[in-house]
């Protein structure tokens, strides 16, 4: 199954909110009447039969012939039947997915007003799209259609073709530079997905040919050291480990030079989750920063800051943060088999334009992949 029809398949919630309230929204309208078929013209009256011709003489012959039977008199022609009525064509694949094609009579439209907008605009919200860009893309959809009368079908593409337009400029995979050892440092609260998604990464570079290691910086909890190692294992990355309690920018220091002693193209350091309102734990971060440039100022070359997508609106207090203290280079989105809010992806976007460098839909590991915004738009309104 290819990641997009399991985006498809498992944006569930997010689809079946955003989807069935442009449904109902667009359902307050009447349906389009259907326009009535013309009449058929009358087939044309049949032509008269002709009178029949006199038959020829008889030669008579020594031998006396048989008396021919009476031939029967010419039956009036009938008129040829009526064409049976054939079937509307249906429409194509294209034509189904977009709406186009053989008009539709039993779907709802609606005149797009400014009622009709604010509905609209409260329906993103409570998607968590956030207010600013609700506004913004509801005035995008709504300049020069007002009054028009619209279907559910059409109101879903012209949203979908607003998000692709916000996303667009964001999707970007992780960039690889010369620069041996390339260090991405993660980051992000505690449940994120951050131990998981660093394995998958990790596994799917080495998939690729380049030589990983991981460094297990969460020196806090025992349980993201051991998922750590096992993601190594099932990928062939070397683990860098530290005992449990231990300075953990201590662990990054030494991994960047095991790494550079190695050889390995991309060092990737896992950190504890902390809540970006506690600043001990915040202050620990900037730490690990700051030893990191002491072996290589222009490190760390890549901050992954992995969000989860159930947080909602959260997500957009934790960029704020994280980018003040780590300076954030790119996101990654997890969860979002789990939750109603996936619009909070587009109010990331809108609000912070950083890359999005990959999207998660389940625990599996080609269930992380890189973001691409039009699948993820129509996934999302349920189109």
């Amino acid at each position: 199954m290819s990641f997009f029809s399991k985006l498809r398949e498992r944006l569930t919630k997010s689809s079946s909110k955003i989807g069935q309230g442009l449904d109902d929204l667009v359902g307050e309208g009447t349906p389009e009447p259907a326009t009535p078929a013309a009449p058929e013209p009358a087939p044309p009256p049949p032509a008269p039969p002709k009178a029949a011709e006199p038959a020829p003489a008889v030669i008579p012959t020594p031998a006396p012939a048989p008396t021919p039977p009476p031939t029967p008199a010419p039956r009036a022609a009938e008129p040829a039947p009526a064409p049976a009525p054939q079937p509307a064509p249906k429409p194509g694949l294209m034509g189904r997915l977009f709406g186009t094609g053989a008009p539709t009579a039993a779907e709802p439209r609606r005149e797009l007003d400014d009622a009709m907008l604010e509905e609209l605009e409260d329906t993103l919200v409570a998607a968590d799209m956030g207010v600013e860009t609700a506004l913004s893309v509801t005035a995008n959809i709504a300049e020069g259609r007002m009054g028009r009368r619209i279907s559910s079908t059409e109101l879903k593409t012209l949203l979908a073709d607003e998000i692709t337009r916000i996303m667009t400029p964001v999707a970007r995979p992780l960039p690889l530079y010369p620069k041996k050892p390339q260090v991405v440092l993660v980051v992000g609260v505690n449940g994120s997905g951050k131990t998981t998604t660093i394995g998958k990464l990790a596994s799917q570079f080495k998939a690729a040919g380049k030589n990983v290691v991981i460094a297990a910086g969460d020196t806090f909890r025992a349980a993201a050291v051991e998922q750590l190692q096992v993601w190594g294992q099932r990928a062939g990355v070397p683990v860098m480990t530290a005992p449990e309690g231990s300075d953990p920018a201590s662990l990054a220091f030494d991994a960047m030079t095991r790494a550079e002693a190695e050889g390995a193209d991309l060092l990737m350091i896992d950190t504890a989750g902390r809540l970006q309102n506690r600043q001990d734990l915040m202050e620990e971060l900037a730490k690990i920063v700051r030893v990191i440039r002491k072996k290589d100022p222009s490190a760390p070359h890549n901050t992954l800051l992995v969000l989860d997508a159930t947080t909602g609106q959260n997500a957009l207090s934790q960029v704020e943060t994280f980018r003040k203290l780590a300076d954030v280079s790119g996101l990654v989105m997890t969860k979002l088999d789990g939750t109603a809010r996936g619009g909070v992806l587009v109010a990331l976007a809108d609000k912070f334009g950083l890359p999005i460098h990959a999207i998660g839909v389940g625990e599996q590991i080609d269930d992380l992949d890189a973001f691409e915004p039009q699948d993820f738009a129509r996934a999302l309104v349920g189109l």
